[in-house]
């Protein structure tokens, strides 16, 4: 008999189960046993959950499930805040389809010309994810329609309030049928959520998954340190070298510290890059991808930045500063330690910052262990390098490019072993491919000198801090 965490349990189609079982998903999280069948009964839900909950499966298999493929119009609408998530929702929600035939899902994000999305319109679509800005103007330019659209995900949506895209929302929900199910997700719960769900939503059930710590998996410590910048960056360089993890994520609260942090991190030997609003769309697309493939060991990031960023395998989080919000705390060091495997969350403390760990300690329940700064770094003992270096291929998806050419091409006559090859990320107009550090120079001689569908494409080494 299936127990009330098992897929098994719902009333899903057996297409939607075998794709559950083939991700190797055996029982649903927190947030899928409490969403799940309150979404497949096509009531309104409003929840926080945290990125890596597992709520972009949840709602995924709601959406789905709910879809008539005989209907070629949008019937499931998915907004969120940024290209990086549209594009990780739209890879989640396809794996999920794979087993029900002819669904057709499409990713609508600024940084793609809006003439090859008014192409792919015309063949209709069945599911679309996107961000706020461009899903307004095709609606604008009548190329998108919702007129046949049951169900709206508004995932992220305190980042999407953050960003200001509060404007591009409204007249997006203008346009879906007032009669629909809404579901919306956010990391926080604060007044403006509120005022969102009351404009959109209809008596939404409400649900909450306990974002608390878990001390067993998780090692969280308190160093304090000086008020100057020097001290501090000095402090983030003496526990990199002291731990020494493989990939670090370091938060800021302002763009300018996550510049001066990355520049004295760089300086101190450590690769790291920043992450941050005032990067361009392209910027943030390799940065990510440099640090999500380990071709860098550190990121530094502010928080509203970070959002949507789930790095597999996180081993360290770093506050090189306190949030003012506890729950904005617990998110960032809920980043690390996660799937079983041991996290580790480091708070840099000032003088001043009694009343903000008071405030964290009661909403974590337990006191953060203090500890003694480690001592200046040794002589010889460095940092840790990253494995990877990423190249970065001027051809993705627009020419048709899939990752196993890339890998044939790479691995082809006198090239490197598949092994020596790490994660593949085709874009719309570039690929990015990471491979040993050992390799690089035969990687790229091996691109260079060959080519990839019978063509040539240009290739080169994404800098990484």
């Amino acid at each position: 008999m299936a127990s009330n965490t098992d897929f098994a349990s719902l009333p899903l189609s057996p297409a939607l189960l075998e794709s559950v079982a083939g991700l190797g998903y055996t029982q649903m999280t927190p947030i899928q046993a409490q969403a799940l069948p309150t979404m497949l009964a096509g009531q309104d839900v409003i929840a926080q959950a945290k990125t890596g909950s597992g709520k972009t499966a949840a709602f995924g298999l709601a959406l789905l499930q709910g879809l008539q493929t005989n209907l070629f119009e949008v019937q499931a609408l998915v907004i969120c805040p940024t290209r990086e998530l549209s594009d990780q929702v739209g890879r989640e929600i396809r794996a999920l389809a794979r087993n029900t035939p002819n669904v057709k899902l499409l990713t609508l994000c600024g940084g793609v010309p809006i003439r090859a999305h008014r192409e792919s319109l015309q063949h209709g679509a069945h599911v679309v994810v996107g961000t706020p800005g461009r899903l307004r103007a095709l609606l604008d330019k009548e190329r998108l329609s919702l007129q046949a659209t049951k169900v709206v995900v508004l995932d992220e949506a305190d980042r999407m309030l953050e960003m200001g895209f509060e404007d591009d929302l409204r007249a997006i929900m203008a346009k879906a049928p007032k009669v629909r199910q809404t579901l919306l997700f956010s990391a926080t719960y604060p007044d403006a959520i509120q005022e969102i769900s009351a404009c959109y939503q209809r008596t939404p059930v409400r649900l909450t998954v306990d974002a608390q710590v878990d001390a067993s998996q998780l090692e969280e410590v308190a160093f304090q340190v000086g008020v100057s910048a020097n001290e501090r960056t000095e402090a983030v360089l003496r526990l990199i070298a002291h731990y020494q993890p493989r990939s670090t994520l370091v938060f800021c609260n302002t763009k300018e510290e996550c510049n001066n942090v990355a520049r004295a991190l760089r300086h101190g030997g450590v690769r790291a890059l920043a992450l941050h609003g005032d990067l361009e769309q392209r910027e943030r697309d390799e940065v990510l991808v440099v640090f999500s493939n380990q071709s860098c060991s550190a990121l530094v990031a502010t928080d509203v930045a970070a959002r949507g960023l789930d790095i597999v395998d996180l081993e360290c989080v770093i506050n090189y500063e306190l949030s003012p919000d506890p729950s904005v705390h617990l998110h960032r060091v809920g980043r690390t330690g996660r799937a079983g495997k041991q996290g580790l969350a480091l708070s840099l403390l000032r003088v001043d910052d009694t009343y903000r760990l008071q405030r964290i300690e009661e909403g974590r329940r337990g006191p953060i262990k203090r500890a003694k700064l480690p001592k200046a770094r040794a002589e010889g003992v460095m940092p840790p390098q990253p494995s990877m270096i990423t190249l970065r291929i001027e051809g993705g998806r627009k020419d048709k490019l899939r990752p196993g050419d890339i890998l044939g091409a790479l691995t082809g006559e006198g090239g490197i072993t598949g092994e020596q090859v790490g994660k593949i990320q085709v874009m719309e107009l570039c690929t990015y491919v990471a491979v040993k550090r050992e390799v690089e120079k035969r990687a790229l001689d091996q691109v260079q000198g060959g080519r990839i569908k019978k063509r040539k494409f240009r290739v080169s080494k994404v800098a990484a801090g």
